[in-house]
């Protein structure tokens, strides 16, 4: 079964993925946050910087796009195929406002039809792997049956199904009767996210869905960078390597950056995660939340108890 890093949106950039590699590895791909093409189809120096194949060697990167329009799509196709990608990624599972407001991501899921339609284009008219990530509907998981209707006419070539309707964003427990009706009735491989925080999560999903094609990982490998590993039977996560991640990321993201305010914010953003392996250790939490510069982030990291 394989294992994906799931496509954080603003953490899980070309700068982390490399670091994560490096340090941890495990997985056996990551996908990219989604780009979302523009009203003139060009896409920002951000965004193509961030897939560029010289900032991902090794790495078995999967770009994802947030559209709802077939002309969008198909005109970025192109771009990435010379880029040297096979495969691109459909984002149907983004709850934010901005985004469902404008009909993308999860937002689409509101409209089967509409998604049939845009389905059917882009899959007569491109010549590249399509996969999507898709929640299992817009208010409860009641949709999800119409969904897989749509999703089964295509050879969708992985539907990544996040059992929750974009009305639970994030909160709750994954909707695991949705998923396995869902799991049932698929035409294409299945690819299993959500709440997976261990090893042993991981192995449950395995024993209860033998013929699951992968799982991605995404606020659990945050939290435990080394998941992937201990899934693989690795080593356990260990508080100096933590530290020497972090070493690092400050390095790359000082660079890429050239800014101590958006690195301490970076930083910060991922301790928060990470914090939950030491669930006792609220002063140095409140060290972390409270550190306004860089020197004093990773004085509270360095008196942490070893794992």
């Amino acid at each position: 079964m394989k294992l994906y890093f799931a496509p954080l949106e603003g953490i899980a950039t070309h700068t982390y993925r490399t670091a994560h590699a490096q340090f941890f590895g495990g997985c056996d791909g990551y996908f990219s946050p989604f780009i979302t093409p523009t009203e003139n189809e060009k896409l920002g120096g951000r965004a193509i910087r961030d897939i560029l194949p010289e900032n991902n060697k090794d790495l078995n990167l999967t770009v994802q796009v947030l559209a709802n329009r077939s002309e969008a799509f198909l005109s970025f196709v192109p771009k990435i195929k010379e880029l040297g990608y096979t495969g691109v990624n459909l984002n149907f599972g983004c709850p934010s406002g901005t985004v469902v407001k404008k009909g993308r991501g999860a937002g689409f899921l509101r409209d089967p039809d509409g998604m049939d339609r845009f389905l059917y284009e882009i899959f007569d008219k491109s010549n590249i792997d399509i996969s999507i990530k898709t929640r299992t509907g817009f208010l409860s998981g009641e949709e999800m049956p119409a969904l897989m209707e749509v999703y089964n006419k295509y050879p969708v070539s992985l539907l990544i199904i996040h059992p929750r309707a974009r009305e639970d964003f994030y909160n709750g427990v994954p909707d695991m009767e949705t998923f396995k009706k869902a799991y049932s009735t698929a035409k294409m491989p299945i690819c299993y996210n959500g709440n997976i925080f261990s090893a042993s999560d991981f192995c449950k999903m395995q024993e209860s869905f033998p013929n699951l094609h992968s799982v991605m990982i995404g606020r659990g490998a945050l939290a435990n960078p080394a998941i992937f590993r201990e899934i693989r039977g690795g080593s356990k996560l260990a508080t100096n390597e933590l530290q020497r991640f972090t070493e690092c990321l400050e390095e790359r993201y000082l660079k890429l950056l050239g800014s101590e305010v958006y690195t301490l914010h970076k930083l910060k953003e991922l301790w928060l995660y990470i914090m939950w392996n030491f669930p006792q250790e609220k002063k140095i939490l409140k060290a972390i939340k409270k550190a306004n510069n860089l020197k004093d982030l990773m004085s509270a990291i360095a008196v942490l108890p070893k794992l």
